[in-house]
């Protein structure tokens, strides 16, 4: 096979498996030389960048590699040429003093060509955006609150009223699609128009590749100043830093600045920061400082309000039956709610036809096997954890503290936590414990998977049992 051709077929596989900025970062940046035998040369612009692609994406180059079909043999090299015309655009560090145009739906990132071919607005009223973008639709108009997001939406609220004072630093953690992006950006637009405010939105994939280009380039105090000269940086996704000890050490640094300076830092995470496995204790501590409010899964009545206001914008509308059944059905998050929603909607619209429940239920099939798969009960992970360690049912919510019975009550209280929507409060009900309980079980379950190997297989294997692939959830 050509060099060229073999590279190209890899590049496919990498865009798919890749964020598109990381992609443009570090693999457009380089390219084939030869293939001689199963040995390919790839030219790279520098010895940073050679050494960061052997450190961190030799393996992934190498599956991507044997996906487009070379040997199970094939090695890579590394060469350093310089090459004048460089093949993808770099973001720029620099503050930039304008706002962006709407960022795509989802959690889509543009990259940095699209940054700079989108036509830029105005300038807010009062307030300055600085990169990135904050998605229009994001704002506190348009959040529907019910009981499981009240507490988070009116912490949120609080701090765009008073930033920097009223809760400093916000954490706001849950599981996806549940409106966590949503709020924090909520605050963002709030300050932007009402006060004289800078603000910073990022997420800290593209803060890592933003600090690693900094590093590969000395402008580390560019990078340095953008992000601490503002009076509010909004940060996506922290549980990314965790493993990352030097971006850890860079952002603590920041965070000290701008809370020092009583600016306003926004958080958004998968899980509490105490939960991040390979975050540092004093990123923990400071993360808690502040407020830190969990996004839970919407009720019933909370996802027919959000299915009935979504609607209110469509040029057709269905029927309270329609919207009972997907509000019914579909539990995991907002985001598939609304998906299934305007997949109804669009049926609807396009066929002459009323939509019926038959064709509805036809028409959300895979959603809904989907959703069937992700309800499992307390109870099917008790017992399932029980049968593997060989114990009663009974002994995981008993008050016996044998080492035998204690250890997979915890391994049942991680799955718990990893494999639900459960929150920390319902988890503790169901094994008659404490909230504190449930979290030191969590944690020390955590700790132990990178150090025992055997607890880690156990897991594994239960996981399987419980229908679920162990690699899709954090071990």
């Amino acid at each position: 096979m050509q060099t060229q051709l073999l590279w190209d077929q890899a590049c496919v596989h990498l865009k798919a498996a890749m964020h598109p900025d990381t992609f443009a970062r570090w693999i457009a940046i380089i390219r084939p030389v030869s293939l001689e035998g199963d040995a390919l040369m790839l030219s790279v612009d520098n010895d940073f960048c050679q050494t960061w692609l052997e450190d961190n994406y030799l393996s992934l180059l190498l599956d991507a590699l044997r996906s487009a079909g070379a040997g199970e043999k094939l090695t890579i090299r590394f060469q350093v040429q310089r090459h004048e015309a460089q093949p993808s655009a770099q973001t720029s560090l620099a503050p930039s003093a304008s706002t962006h145009a709407e960022a795509p739906a989802g959690d889509a990132r543009p990259t940095a060509s699209e940054e700079r071919s989108r036509p830029k607005n105005r300038r807010p009223r009062n307030g300055t955006l600085r990169s990135v973008t904050l998605n229009t639709k994001f704002s506190f108009e348009e959040f529907v609150i019910g009981p499981s997001n009240s507490f988070a939406h009116a912490a949120a609220q609080a701090v765009a009223d008073a930033p920097g004072h009223a809760y400093n630093p916000l954490f706001i953690y849950g599981q996806t699609g549940l409106g966590k992006t949503h709020l924090m950006q909520a605050v963002g637009h709030r300050v932007l128009q009402s006060q004289n405010t800078s603000v910073l939105y990022i997420s800290s994939e593209t803060l890592l590749n933003e600090y690693v280009e900094s590093l590969k380039n000395r402008t580390t105090s560019e990078f340095r100043a953008r992000i601490r000269n503002v009076d509010m940086l909004l940060v996506d996704d922290i549980h990314f830093l965790a493993g990352k000890n030097s971006l850890q050490e860079e952002f603590f640094h920041t965070f000290n600045a701008l809370y020092d300076a009583r600016k306003q830092i926004i958080m958004t995470s998968d899980r509490p920061a105490s939960e991040i496995a390979g975050l540092e204790q004093r990123l923990v501590s400071r993360f808690e400082w502040g407020l830190m409010t969990e996004l839970e899964q919407p009720d019933f009545e909370t996802r027919l309000a959000i299915l009935r206001y979504k609607q209110t914008t469509a040029k057709v509308q269905l029927s309270d039956d329609l919207l009972t059944f997907i509000a019914e059905n579909v539990k995991s998050n907002v985001r598939c709610l609304e998906g299934a929603l305007v997949r109804a909607l669009s049926y609807a619209k396009l066929n002459s036809q009323p939509l019926t429940m038959e064709a509805l239920r036809y028409l959300l099939r895979d959603l809904l096997d989907k959703e069937k798969q992700q309800d499992l009960s307390f109870d099917d992970i008790q017992r399932i954890v029980a049968e593997h360690f060989d114990l009663r049912l009974t002994d995981m919510s008993s008050k016996r503290r044998p080492r035998s019975v204690a250890l997979p009550r915890q391994v049942a209280m991680y799955l718990c936590r990893r494999l639900t929507r459960a929150s920390l409060p319902e988890i503790a009900n169901a094994f008659g414990k404490t909230h504190a309980t449930i979290l030191h079980g969590c944690r020390s379950i955590q700790n132990r998977l990178t150090l025992d190997q055997h607890l880690h297989d156990d897991v594994h294997a239960i996981a399987r049992k419980l229908g679920r692939d162990p690699m899709t959830f954090q071990l």
